[in-house]
């Protein structure tokens, strides 16, 4: 498949989102093949995570933003498997409660990051401030002392988010962010499939729709989002949505490839606690 660097968006890169393919698979020929390398690739993951919970020093955060029925939780729910529960949680973002917009718009993000030895995925997050509030300019809406808002608040937050990823990283938690990038055309063809089958009415929704009446404005604002937040600690990776299977693939091997840069190990034991493991067997052996 395709290097994976490049659907990585380089810091104060000038990069077009509508000039970049959403319908790109790499050199992958099927989709049989995608699915065999993303087995593959879960279980490669399933060894790098226990012993990145074994280590108990790092903590990844994988971030999902995405316009509707662009596959994030499908490709939690593919490329996560397999990964032990007790090492993994994943938190949803929806529009904040009251308790939370009585705080700093950060507040509940850092509510749901990850301990140490973790992988944490948010399906959506915190970028939700420069996306749904300037899009449907809810700012106003929010308890925010009004001289503060004023028309440089979004490069401000932009700002603001750097600084907490830069934070985040230096602290041991890794962010790694991915933008799934669908086509117009592939989202109306997944709402329809929602309404023809019976058995995903459930999936279809009005906001689905009345959201999609926005899709120019989104498309410019995650367009500038991606372009101001994306940093070498904490870079976006573009991801092409409209083939899932392509999508899942892409996502497992990046996922991979960071955690490979940690040079994760299993603890190792001084002498003192080997020998007390060679006693311990002799025990139970004696037993």
């Amino acid at each position: 498949m395709s290097n994976i660097n490049d659907y990585r968006i380089e810091e104060n890169s000038k990069f077009n989102l509508s000039k970049i393919k959403t319908n790109d698979s790499g050199k992958i020929k099927s989709k049989e093949e995608a699915e065999e390398q993303l087995v593959k690739n879960t279980h490669q993951m399933m060894e790098l995570h226990e012993k990145l919970y074994a280590q108990d020093k790092y903590a990844i955060l994988i971030i999902f933003q995405a316009m509707d029925t662009a596959g994030k939780d499908g490709a939690i729910k593919h490329v996560m498997s397999g990964l032990n529960p007790q090492g993994t949680k994943v938190h949803s973002f929806k529009k904040p409660s009251d308790e939370e917009l009585n705080h700093d718009y950060l507040w509940r993000a850092n509510l749901h990051l990850p301990t140490r030895g973790m992988i944490g995925i948010f399906n959506r997050s915190y970028y939700e401030e420069v996306l749904v509030v300037r899009v449907h300019d809810l700012i106003n809406t929010q308890q925010i002392p009004s001289e503060l808002i004023t028309d440089k608040i979004w490069d401000k937050r932009f700002r603001q988010i750097r600084d907490y990823e830069a934070y985040l990283y230096e602290n041991g938690i890794i962010p790694i962010k991915f933008y799934l990038h669908l086509s117009k055309e592939e989202q109306k063809n997944r709402l329809l499939a929602r309404i023809d089958n019976k058995d995903k009415n459930w999936k279809f929704s009005e906001a689905d729709m009345k959201e999609r009446g926005y899709w120019d404005k989104y498309q410019k604002c995650n367009e500038e989002m991606i372009r101001e937040t994306s940093t070498k600690k904490a870079p976006w990776y573009v991801i092409p949505a409209d083939n899932k299977w392509y999508a899942r693939l892409l996502i497992s091997k990046i996922i991979n490839k960071r955690l490979e840069k940690l040079n994760l190990e299993y603890p190792k034991l001084d002498e003192e606690k080997i020998k007390n493991l060679e006693v311990f067997k002799t025990r139970l052996l004696e037993e």
